[in-house]
């Protein structure tokens, strides 16, 4: 199961953390209120599950190792954000 979690994850970070959100317990834990898990699913959703599995492996203080974690998946959702940019540019310079 934690290796579907993890493809899951990787291929669909937004349903990962509706069904992470559903079955477990694990934002809740990871995050003191409601609003950081939602800003990070619409937003930042491989951040969000970063942060997670750093606050939950590690018991509170993030190791240099999960912190590079965070730091790839803030890279990698900020490339989701400049790509959708990047296309959509490209799009319209086509139609002029």
């Amino acid at each position: 199961m934690g290796c579907l979690l993890a493809l899951l994850a990787l291929l669909l970070p937004r349903v990962a953390i509706v069904v992470i959100f559903l079955f477990t317990r694990w934002l809740h834990v990871a995050f003191a209120s409601w609003i950081w898990p939602l800003l990070g699913f619409i937003f930042l959703p491989y951040t969000t599950l970063a942060y997670t599995a750093a606050v939950l492996n590690t018991a509170g203080g993030i190791t240099p190792g999960w912190l590079a974690l965070i730091i790839v998946a803030v890279l990698a959702d900020l490339a989701h954000w400049g790509g959708g940019y990047r296309s959509h540019r490209r799009r319209i310079l086509v139609v002029r």
